[in-house]
């Protein structure tokens, strides 16, 4: 048995040892953030199909969220390819969150297919850094999917607490 489980490493790292030279060569993460939203883009259908009703029903929330202008103001953290943008409420306005410059064609694609939104802007950082947006700047923050993939969860909801409206802060965190 022991001879068999050292057979099956040995056959893993075989198998990933281009992955390993592409990474120690540099090559890897550029070919990650290139790609990964194409595969996101097709991911994000399915996944959508499956968990269709339990969002419209935690999106639809979203609506008696708004701030004084009559508007939600929405941040999408790691908002990928624009997934969600679909179940949020109408006169939603958006801005979208996400270290990855290469999702910004997949976001203004799915923007225009959901022109019940407005889209703010698109800023490429990590959740841990949001400083350029402003302290008390949105009724309402999404993240899906993207507190199990950051270095801090914890300094991501500080960040969340600091760019969340004063009135938003009653426990008004998604995730």
């Amino acid at each position: 048995m022991d001879a068999l489980v050292r057979l099956l490493q040995l056959l893993v790292f075989l198998l990933t040892l281009p992955l390993h030279l592409m990474a120690l060569l540099g090559l890897w993460e550029p070919l990650c953030k290139t790609y990964f939203p194409y595969l996101m883009a097709v991911l994000a259908v399915k996944s959508n199909r499956v968990m269709e009703s339990k969002k419209r029903e935690l999106f639809s929330q979203i609506k008696g969220l708004a701030g004084a202008s009559g508007k939600v103001a929405l941040l999408e953290l790691g908002s990928g390819t624009g997934a969600n943008f679909q179940f949020y409420p109408t006169g939603c306005k958006v801005t979208c969150l996400d270290p990855n410059p290469h999702f910004e064609k997949f976001l203004t694609r799915s923007m225009a297919e959901n022109r019940h939104l407005e889209y703010e802007r698109f800023v490429v950082a990590f959740g841990e850094d949001m400083s350029q947006l402003a302290d008390g700047s949105m009724d309402v923050v999404v993240s899906t999917l993207v507190l199990c993939s950051v270095q801090s969860p914890k300094r991501v909801l500080q960040e969340v607490r600091r760019v969340l409206r004063p009135v938003s802060r009653k426990g008004r965190i998604w995730a």
